[in-house]
């Protein structure tokens, strides 16, 4: 079905959702719960509570499809703002409101001042030794290592074969495990 289609299917639906008939839910359920539900599982990250929050949405549904507005906004648009406006809802619901009090006992996830100053001069001792290598290859480490890019892509995008790709990387992470051991 082309996405007009099944715009325009949502909305009749929704409207007569907004009418109170039952067998619409079920269709705009059909239709709609599979991207709902994945909508909601990638905020709270939990199968049994997304699904819960699913069946909120729908309740929504049906208590608020007179609210619908096809002028505003598509029908999936809507339907995707309610789960995920109830998802996010759910998530700030989980935090827990411990008095003032107990703050005192919670650790400091930063790390320490100690922790920073080693961090930024072991990067800093990491950058030195990454310009003392060939200036393609520190960029093909810098992308692959910093970027998550791909040994492939990098060879496809510097026209190189991965062989070799590989081999520079290896070559340059031998040269900078030197480096840092200087």
């Amino acid at each position: 079905m082309t996405a007009d289609l099944e715009r325009a299917a949502l909305t009749r639906a929704l409207s007569r959702v907004a009418a109170r008939d039952a067998v619409a839910l079920r269709e705009v359920y059909r239709r709609t719960s599979a991207k709902l539900l994945g909508v909601v599982l990638r905020i709270l990250h939990d199968r049994q509570e997304a699904e819960d929050v699913l069946q909120e949405v729908y309740i929504t549904v049906w208590n608020k499809a007179d609210r619908f507005d096809a002028e505003r906004a598509s029908p999936i648009t809507w339907l995707v703002s309610i789960a995920r406006n109830r998802a996010i809802d759910r998530l700030r619901a989980r935090r827990s409101t411990a008095p003032i009090e107990a703050a005192a006992a919670v650790a400091d996830p930063a790390p320490s001042a100690q922790m920073a100053l080693e961090a930024a001069s072991d990067r800093a001792r990491l950058e030195s030794c990454l310009d003392q290598l060939e200036p393609q290859h520190a960029s093909a480490v810098r992308t692959a290592f910093f970027q998550g890019v791909t040994y492939e892509a990098l060879a496809h995008s510097l026209s190189v074969p991965v062989g070799t790709m590989k081999t520079w990387i290896r070559r340059s992470l031998i040269s900078l495990r030197g480096c840092l051991q200087s």
